[in-house]
């Protein structure tokens, strides 16, 4: 395999595939995660979609029309982002009403795929491709809600949630083995940069020809550099910052821990305290119990039976 010499994904995205002769290689991986052949029409512009933000954006954003008019999101996010779901969320539905024009009617509205590519632990869990869809589920019956035939025949779908947005989360730092699939060689380039010598992935082979760091113009190559370091710069601030406060969330933490260790401890000594006394105090009227009982010439079994005192407890209590 070959590494170091092949141009990161985010920024040939940026720069080479927005170019015409290059959609095979985006068809490619397109195709591989969606499980269908893609062909795409055209790129089209939204606000978010310029190539005038400064290279130290670590935001991507591609939008592509398909042979079908279906409308896709490619997004790389290098950093950590809180609102990161919803940011999804809302760049899918910008995409549905800006290209859907005023006076058209609802039929027109696109199916929007959201392929989101992000280099840092986005939710919780082991996978590293999520796929997230709309689903229309009986209450009562948990059947799926379908289309009617002339729905189905008209937009080529079977179920209602077909019609709506779908998500792909690829979480590339998950990814820990080897490549097995096709999507997996895929997902490999995306991490390390490494394609193989034959892939089997659609659109990676020729990837392995034009998304050489050889053959960047001399410009692009400074830009690509520059961009790079930035990337470098951003994990190097983040990754710090990052371990400043966990350090002193630790040293909070031992504090807050000591504090709430010495509390809960004159809690329980006080409990603890609390019993002895209460259990010392029943046991001496007991014992005083059976001292007026004996006083008063009560025999010595009687006031066995009575306290719960042994014989030889109440033949050593003092007159």
């Amino acid at each position: 395999m070959k590494k170091d010499n092949y141009i990161r994904f985010d920024w040939a995205i940026k720069r080479l595939l927005r170019q015409k002769a290059n959609y095979v290689i985006l068809e490619g991986f397109l195709s591989e995660l969606l499980g269908e052949d893609i062909r795409i029409h055209s790129l089209l512009e939204s606000e978010s979609n310029q190539e005038e933000a400064d290279d130290k954006y670590n935001r991507v954003d591609l939008l592509a029309e398909d042979s079908r008019k279906q409308l896709i999101i490619v997004e790389v996010q290098n950093t950590r982002e809180l609102s990161y779901f919803q940011r999804m969320l809302y760049g899918s539905s910008k995409a549905i009403v800006e290209y859907i024009h005023l006076g058209d009617k609802y039929k027109e509205v696109r199916k929007v795929y959201s392929i989101n590519i992000v280099y840092f632990d986005l939710g919780q869990g082991s996978d590293y491709i999520y796929h997230g869809y709309t689903h229309f589920i009986g209450v009562h019956t948990k059947d799926e809600l379908l289309l009617s035939k002339r729905q189905q025949s008209t937009f080529s779908r079977l179920y209602a949630g077909d019609l709506f947005p779908e998500y792909y989360v690829i979480r590339v730092d998950e990814f820990n083995q080897k490549a097995v699939t096709p999507l997996d060689e895929w997902i490999q380039y995306l991490k390390t940069g490494e394609i193989a010598e034959r892939p089997r992935a659609k659109g990676l082979r020729e990837a392995a020809d034009i998304l050489l760091m050889d053959k960047m113009t001399p410009e692009d190559r400074a830009r690509y550099i520059r961009h790079m370091d930035n990337l470098r710069i951003q994990w190097d601030v983040l990754t710090n910052a990052r371990e400043e406060g966990l350090d002193e969330g630790r040293k909070e933490g031992l504090e807050e821990g000591r504090k709430e260790g010495l509390e809960e401890g004159r809690k329980e000594g006080l409990e603890e305290g609390r019993k002895e006394g209460l259990e010392k105090g029943r046991k001496e009227a007991v014992l005083q119990t059976a001292l007026n009982l004996k006083r008063l010439g009560v025999s010595i079994e009687v006031i066995a039976q009575s306290t719960g005192l042994s014989v030889e407890e109440i033949q050593c209590l003092a007159d």
